[in-house]
């Protein structure tokens, strides 16, 4: 394939790609994200294939430079994908806190009150 042909995919599957992510409603992100880290692994892994199997130098630093950008974008997704689903749990209830032993307690600071 020759540059035009492939500069012609990759702005289409741009366009496609956001039009298609635009759509998704807010409660299907979380598995969307999910479904995209796992795509990323595995373009992880090719890269670091081809960063193994590098002859020339041009072709490693290409290789090491998807490879950087990858995990960058791994681990971005997972950490979007933890913070989505902090928000769906539920909030814990605040313990009460523990009287400390210099504060007198309940009914023990009504009676010194009440003999003043």
């Amino acid at each position: 394939m020759d540059g035009i042909s492939l500069l012609t995919i990759t702005v289409l599957a741009v366009f496609v790609g956001f039009e298609v992510v635009s759509k998704v409603s807010s409660t299907l992100h979380t598995p969307l994200m999910s479904g995209a880290n796992a795509i990323h692994g595995i373009i992880l892994v090719g890269a670091i294939i081809v960063a193994g199997q590098a002859t020339h130098p041009w072709v490693l630093a290409v290789a090491l430079l998807a490879v950087v950008l990858a995990t960058a974008n791994l681990v971005g997704g997972f950490v979007v994908t933890d913070r989505m689903l902090e928000m769906f749990r539920g909030r814990k209830p605040d313990k009460p806190a523990k009287p400390t032993q210099s504060e007198p307690q309940g009914d023990a600071r009504e009676n010194t009150e009440a003999t003043r």
